[in-house]
């Protein structure tokens, strides 16, 4: 009998080398690769959330620079307000109106009795 020599077995992922060069990923070779091509969703999934992750933090980041300058707005109004009434209170003093009321010619001057309370 004749022996018989052992056929070469036919390899079917002889697509893509197994060794993983700079060149290879450099080259897009490496998404030529089983495992890569097996992996497409996930490596998409993965890509769309890495998207949106840095499209949160963007969007994060202007929203507090927004509040940073509405803060600072708040409290220059703040101050702006506080001192209009400290300027309207020094204004009513009943002393500021007596000189303001002495000093213009009018015919107006301050009661000498005290004013008294009319009862029903």
């Amino acid at each position: 009998m004749e022996k018989q020599e052992p056929k070469p077995k036919k390899d079917k992922k002889k697509a893509a080398p197994n060794h993983m060069s700079i060149k290879s990923i450099l080259g897009g070779d490496i998404l030529a690769n089983d495992f890569f091509k097996r992996q497409t969703n996930l490596l998409i999934l993965i890509m769309v959330l890495t998207i949106l992750y840095i499209n949160n933090r963007y969007e994060s980041q202007q929203e507090m620079i927004e509040i940073d300058r509405l803060k600072k707005e708040l409290t220059d109004i703040k101050y702006d307000a506080l001192t209009r009434s400290s300027e309207l209170m020094e204004k009513s003093r009943q002393s500021r109106i007596e000189e303001y009321i002495s000093t213009e010619e009018s015919h107006l001057e301050t009661a000498t009795s005290r004013p008294y309370l009319i009862k029903d």
